[in-house]
């Protein structure tokens, strides 16, 4: 008899204030390993609070959360806290590049501090995430694209730094907070085809929440809508009826 693997997250019964016209609310969901589950209908705020719930920046009112069957609310103080987060990448229009450091320099700095310059066996590391994610094709094209700085990059390839940095130390759930909302129409669906790459090469467990159904139903196994009076999550149907 096979006992089943644990959760890489739980939420039960959820609920936490915050400056919304109602307390944010979440009934129940739970993320297995390699799943990967978008939410739909969390606007911004609510997504930034939820965000802070999953990674013990904050604690619930009510509820439990639990990240690999730790309870969130027995984090015991500051370094327990940061040392917890190395479970999540989280790409987001809240993270920041370094504008006036190259790509490569920003895509360092999950591996070093040392980034001016970037040693060589970093670099090769920085390479292979780049081109995981989409960044350049790799040869003199990928080293051209590495050596812009941050503040010239385009939002296309903005969003896939995001990931690039998400991705860099393996994390157990990679957390993506509306991660199209700067992107064009037109680059939603290869950077949708670059995110379901990075997952399913390294069988990454993900929460997407998003408002955007097209791009939640091509990367994620499930995709659920929000009910933020409740708390309640149902299906949503892919084709003609969703």
């Amino acid at each position: 008899m096979t006992t089943p693997a644990t959760p890489i997250l739980e939420l039960e019964g959820i609920e936490k204030r915050y400056q919304g016209l109602r307390p944010l609310r979440l009934q129940s969901l739970t993320i297995a390993a390699g799943e990967r589950v978008a939410v739909l209908g969390v606007d911004a705020a609510a997504a930034e609070v939820l965000v802070n719930l999953v990674t013990g920046a904050s604690v619930a009112d009510r509820g439990v959360v639990r990240v690999l069957g730790r309870d969130n609310a027995a984090i015991s103080d500051g370094d327990d806290w940061l040392a917890s987060l190395d479970r999540f990448g989280i790409v987001s229009p809240r993270a920041v590049l370094l504008e006036a450091a190259t790509l490569e320099q920003n895509l360092a700095m999950p591996f070093t501090l040392q980034i001016d310059p970037v040693e060589p066996e970093t670099a090769r590391r920085v390479a292979a995430l780049a081109a995981a994610c989409g960044l350049g094709e790799g040869g003199a094209g990928q080293a051209a694209t590495l050596r812009q700085l941050a503040g010239e990059i385009s939002p296309e390839q903005r969003a896939r730094a995001h990931l690039a940095r998400a991705i860099a130390i393996g994390p157990a759930l990679l957390v993506l907070e509306h991660p199209t909302a700067d992107l064009p129409d037109p680059a939603v669906r290869a950077y949708a085809a670059d995110v379901v790459a990075v997952a399913e090469a390294r069988r990454q467990a993900m929460l997407v929440l998003t408002q955007d159904q097209a791009f939640a139903q091509q990367v994620a196994h499930r995709a659920l809508k929000w009910n933020p009076a409740t708390g309640g999550l149902t299906p949503v149907r892919r084709g003609w009826f969703s």
